[in-house]
């Protein structure tokens, strides 16, 4: 057969045939195969258990196919608190989830390494003042589980106390009762207190001290337990809190600055050799608004003529506007859940004699507008575990990628609440006794909205 006859042969063929001549000696099928694996990404989600989920997503996946998957993976329908995030020089930065993946891996993502896979990780993204307002018992395991491990690196030197009670929590959470014939030696030191501690108080000291504090939670269920720690850690001045690296000057590397979001607000810290010291401490109210502008980051104070504005460097526009978005959506966040946290801090204060009839399709409507949603199973788990732990402790005491800016005026939020609707949740949470219904008057919480408006 002559040449020309031959490259007919082939035109006629179609494009299998030049897929056979790229995959010498393949299958059809085999190199389509080999085709459609060029064209998928293989990713891999650490969870903060110390498990991983192994996905694989297209080219033009967004972050949102891969949340996906792990929330079939966690059985869950909304990771409430927690978000994707990807590590860039030394930071993590939370995904917007509705772009591209190739925008956070870049060049490696297009070119396609398909034996390397992405790393992704899974952290706490919004961190709350209690357990309660997480619904899905899966998420709040999650959430107990990276404040472990917050609290085993946090430096703060000065709250030694708070060690202690923290460790005496978790260790019921995971242990239960401290039995009378159990040895001291039932527990490592190492999986409660930071190293720093262990240093300077030694093994033998905590190992006779902490079974004291345990032994004083006797009683208190696993959930009730981790509800404690919970709502312990967020005295931990470097616990709920995440830092963003950040410079003085444009061109000090040395001068260290840490942004820190917290529940409450922002923390400015300075790091030397180490060591972390409080700069600023700004609730939202005391914040007038973020600016940047490229890798400059200022921070402008309420009535700022005694405080001067604060102007740092991040690494790049980038890490600049993935902060002021994370700032922005932690401040709605608080602004949008802070009536429910009142309310359950009212309870915790006040408690209940009274039988609770809980409506869990309420509280799933009325936390819509906070993203604290989860699946209904876990969430009449949670109610449960509320009226329970509130019941118990009564008997037991008898912008653009170059420039934005956002303003944080609480007094034009479109988030709250009506003042005469916000009384859903401690009707949910008390219930209807047989007696009377047990619920706050509105005008309580129009009075209480206006004075934190003030």
């Amino acid at each position: 057969m002559c040449q020309a006859e031959e490259g007919g042969r082939l035109a006629l063929l179609g494009p299998w045939e030049a897929v056979r001549r790229i995959y010498s000696g393949s299958r059809p099928c085999e190199a389509l195969v080999a085709m459609r694996t060029k064209q998928r990404r293989q990713v891999c989600v650490l969870l903060p258990n110390k498990q991983h989920l192994d996905c694989a997503v297209t080219v033009k996946a967004r972050g949102r196919e891969v949340l996906n998957s792990v929330l079939k993976h966690l059985g869950v329908s909304d990771l409430q608190v927690f978000g994707l995030a990807v590590m860039k020089d030394n930071d993590y930065l939370f995904l917007d989830l509705d772009q591209k993946l190739s925008k956070y891996f870049g060049k490696r993502w297009n070119k396609g390494y398909v034996m390397v896979p992405f790393i992704l990780f899974l952290r706490v993204q919004y961190y709350v003042e209690s357990g309660l307002l997480i619904l899905s018992t899966t998420v709040q395991q999650l959430y107990y589980t990276e404040l472990r491990q917050k609290v085993l690196r946090s430096q703060s030197h000065h709250q030694e106390a708070l060690f202690f009670q923290l460790a005496a929590s978790a260790l019921q959470a995971d242990v239960g009762d401290l039995q009378e014939k159990k040895h001291r030696c039932y527990f490592l030191p190492e999986d409660y207190f930071p190293s720093w501690l262990i240093k300077r108080r030694g093994r033998e000291y905590i190992l006779q001290h902490s079974p004291v504090l345990h032994g004083e939670l006797r009683g208190v269920s696993r959930r009730q337990a981790i509800l404690h720690f919970i709502k312990e850690a967020n005295e931990l001045q470097d616990g709920p809190v995440t830092f963003y690296r950040m410079r003085e000057e444009d061109k000090q590397p040395r001068s260290l600055i840490l942004l820190g979001v917290t529940v409450k607000g922002v923390h400015i810290c300075q790091e030397v050799e180490g060591k972390q010291s409080l700069l600023y401490d700004f609730s939202w109210t005391g914040i007038d608004r973020f600016t940047f502008q490229g890798n400059r980051f200022e921070i402008t104070a309420v009535g700022s003529l005694c405080l001067p504005k604060l102007v740092y460097y991040t690494k790049s526009a980038f890490h600049s506007k993935h902060i002021l978005r994370h700032l922005r959506d932690s401040h709605q966040l608080h602004m949008n859940i802070r009536d429910a946290v009142i309310s359950i801090q009212q309870l915790e204060n006040m408690g209940t004699k009274e039988a609770y009839i809980c409506d869990t399709a309420c509280l799933r409507k009325s936390l819509q507008c906070s993203n604290l949603t989860s699946s209904m199973s876990d969430c009449s788990d949670a109610l449960e575990t509320a009226t329970a732990w509130f019941k118990e402790e009564k008997e037991e005491d008898g912008g653009s990628t170059t420039e934005s800016e956002l303003w944080l005026d609480e007094s034009e939020e479109l988030f709250v609440d009506d003042p005469a609707e916000v009384s859903w949740l401690a009707e949910l949470l008390r219930g209807v006794s047989v007696d009377a219904p047990l619920m706050l008057p509105s005008f309580c919480w129009a009075a209480v909205t206006m004075e934190m408006k003030q």
